[in-house]
């Protein structure tokens, strides 16, 4: 039997042994099975240790038993191995006889999906978007030729449907699928966001020719408008936008009109996104360097915030909600992740802060060398990851999924064609995904599976998993078969 190969005794002996497992060092592993995760060990926490409630919280979602992760003095804090964890389960180490969820956590949080990649699809434009749906049945990519294409994952990334978009400005800016994954609605640089039925027969969806594309205005200004984040509310009933005229929209539609316009920022309004289930709570991220939470359930001032939060020192791209109404993450042009909690959020931002002393446009020039190590005097954050690069792109960051991992790292996508993913608690880098040959402006993690899909300004669409399918992976690095021509 498979306790053979622990010790030579017996299987009643290894049952004792196993019942004294706090004091069996044997129970430690940091063997190389973690396949892509930073493997080295240090006595001592990194400089960068996130001492955070936070951090017990990802401890108790994807950490073992106590009773076999307890350290014993003077030793190294490793993770413990898949096939010690199943045999402490046989000898019922935690008194439950099975697997825990922050066990389970513990053991899936370890095989990163950073085998392959493999390809999706391939597009002679740019990808914007990608994101799996909620059950992870679906997939959608986005691109800036006007394409949106939603992917059956479990047939085998058959096309489910290809939808063209209706006045598309520039290129697809964001799409959100609805809760039931009946609906998606999709933005551009334009003030009317467009809804599809997702659900309908037809394969091919061309805006008002072969399907109905209903449009929800949310402002009348034509110009020089434009929409960079649209997200469902959890129950379907609502979508909130972020615009270019530094508005939040959200638009009711049930009744089918805009039920509220937030003049919510000094610029830009980057990203939003509801804080929980609830709806109440909305978060907001905008090129003013500033993230905001929004109360509709006690608007005392008119738009007035429930509480700003600081400490970007260029704009933010994108917020990802952690689900529990308390933390979020942002991703900044100021080459950084902070993890935030509102419970340190002020009532207004701090004044007559200037940190630039140089001239710098992240479209088209690299971050200036002296303003990497500047730090904002009134920094609230809880926690900063820096290694990836966000210019040119409003580039998007998130939390790993909760089934699988506790929600225990936090990826992003890189200006440096590189998919970034960081340890929450330790802040290190414990894998870099490397093939595409332009920016990465969006990934998306499985919500069950070790599978991460990445998507490219090069125009492919990759996916990563642990351990694979079989098939074999696309080689390191790959000839150019075709060109392309971006302005």
């Amino acid at each position: 039997m498979y306790f053979d190969f622990l010790h030579p005794e017996s299987i009643e002996d290894m049952g004792y042994s196993l019942s004294k497992l706090e004091v069996d060092t044997g129970l430690f592993d940091g063997s190389s099975s973690n396949h892509g995760v930073a493997s080295s060990v240090h006595h001592d926490r990194p400089t960068n240790y996130l001492d955070h409630e936070i951090s017990q919280l990802t401890k108790l979602r994807s950490g073992p038993h106590e009773n076999l992760s307890r350290i014993l003095p003077g030793k190294k804090e490793v993770p413990v191995s898949a096939f010690k964890m199943l045999a402490a389960r046989e000898a019922n180490i935690s008194g439950r006889g099975r697997f825990s969820k922050a066990d389970c956590c513990h053991v899936l949080s370890k095989y990163l999906p950073v085998s392959g990649p493999w390809i999706v699809d391939q597009m002679e434009t740019r990808a914007y978007v990608s994101q799996f749906s909620a059950d992870g049945s679906l997939f959608v990519a986005a691109f800036q030729g006007s394409h949106i294409r939603i992917y059956n994952v479990e047939r085998g990334w058959k096309v489910h449907k290809n939808i063209h978009a209706k006045s598309l400005r520039w290129t697809v800016t964001d799409t959100s699928l609805s809760p039931d994954q009946r609906h998606l609605v999709y933005a551009t640089m334009s003030p009317i966001v467009h809804i599809v039925d997702v659900g309908s027969a037809a394969s091919e969806s061309v805006a008002n020719i072969t399907e109905i594309h209903d449009g929800l205005l949310l402002s009348t200004d034509n110009d020089d408008f434009g929409i960079f984040s649209v997200k469902f509310s959890t129950e379907g009933r609502e979508v909130v936008a972020g615009s270019s005229d530094d508005a939040i929209y959200v638009y009711d539609l049930e009744a089918n009109k805009l039920s509220l316009r937030i003049s919510a920022h000094n610029s830009d309004v980057n990203s939003v996104c509801f804080a929980d289930e609830s709806g109440h709570l909305i978060y907001s991220g905008s090129d003013d360097n500033l993230c905001k939470v929004w109360d509709r359930r006690c608007f005392r001032a008119k738009e007035k915030p429930a509480g700003v939060l600081m400490g970007h020192l260029e704009g933010v791209t994108f917020l990802d909600s952690r689900g529990d109404g308390r933390y979020f993450i942002s991703n900044s042009k100021d080459q950084s992740i902070k993890l935030w909690d509102i419970r340190k959020m002020s009532s207004h931002a701090a004044r007559n802060i200037w940190f630039r002393n140089y001239e710098w446009d992240y479209r088209w020039m690299d971050y200036p060398a002296q303003a990497r190590d500047v730090k904002h005097p009134y920094d609230q954050s809880i926690s900063t990851y820096k290694g990836h690069s966000v210019l040119r792109t409003l580039i998007r960051c998130y939390f790993s999924p909760e089934y699988s991992t506790g929600q225990r790292y936090i990826y992003t996508g890189s200006h440096d064609a590189c998919v970034y993913i960081y340890d929450l608690v330790t802040g290190e880098q414990v894998a870099k995904l490397q093939h595409h040959r332009s920016t990465i402006r969006d990934c998306s993690w499985h919500p069950t599976y070790p599978m991460l899909v990445s998507s490219s300004w090069d125009g492919d669409v990759v996916k990563w998993e642990f351990p694979g399918n079989g098939e074999a992976p696309l080689p390191p690095k790959r000839k150019q078969i075709r060109r392309r021509h971006f302005f």
